[in-house]
């Protein structure tokens, strides 16, 4: 019998460098990362005129597509890294029954709140993509907090603070993720 697909959890506050661990570990495992936000923005592409609000139309359509494409890959077999700010409360009930498909493993990204509220500030201010969102503070209360709960899923967890390049070493999280697979 075949061995079960792994599904790599990318998650973290907005600006903890989630996206670009996910896509750093997506190449260094062989296999395709998804990331909601990607999702999204690509959304937007089809939808003239849109403006991004609390609840709005594409984020609703978002999160069915987002969980749709990873249960497609889990049934065919396919490592995937999936990226997103997995909030306990949203994503836990959605994550649960993709563990009878897959190997679950979570990176937690995690930086100081304000190196991640400036990381998420400046990327608002770089990127025009980033309207398919409304998040213009970008997960962050007022005063620079983050307003995120960690998924809680009782499955092999790693944290890596990526503050400055990533603790653990990027190899060392490929090894978790790709449970030693090259």
């Amino acid at each position: 019998m075949p061995e079960l697909p792994t599904l790599v959890v990318v998650s973290g506050p907005a600006g903890s460098g989630k996206t670009t661990l996910a896509h750093l570990l997506a190449a260094a495992i062989g296999c395709p990362a998804v990331s909601r936000d990607e999702i999204k923005e690509g959304m937007v592409h089809a939808t003239p005129g849109f403006v991004a609000g609390p609840g709005d139309e594409l984020t609703r359509r978002t999160l069915p597509v987002f969980f749709g494409v990873l249960e497609l890959l889990l049934r065919a077999g396919v490592t995937t890294v999936a990226e997103a700010a997995f909030q306990d409360h949203v994503w836990r009930p959605r994550l649960e029954p993709l563990a009878a498909l897959a190997e679950l493993r979570i990176v937690q990204c995690v930086a100081p709140d304000q190196v991640a509220f400036g990381r998420q500030r400046q990327r608002h201010q770089d990127n025009p993509v980033r309207r398919a969102h409304d998040d213009p503070q970008g997960g962050y209360d007022a005063a620079g907090r983050p307003v995120f709960s960690r998924v809680s899923l009782e499955v092999p967890t790693i944290e890596v603070d990526t503050t400055d390049g990533y603790r653990p070493e990027l190899d060392q999280i490929v090894a978790f993720a790709g449970r030693g697979r090259s």
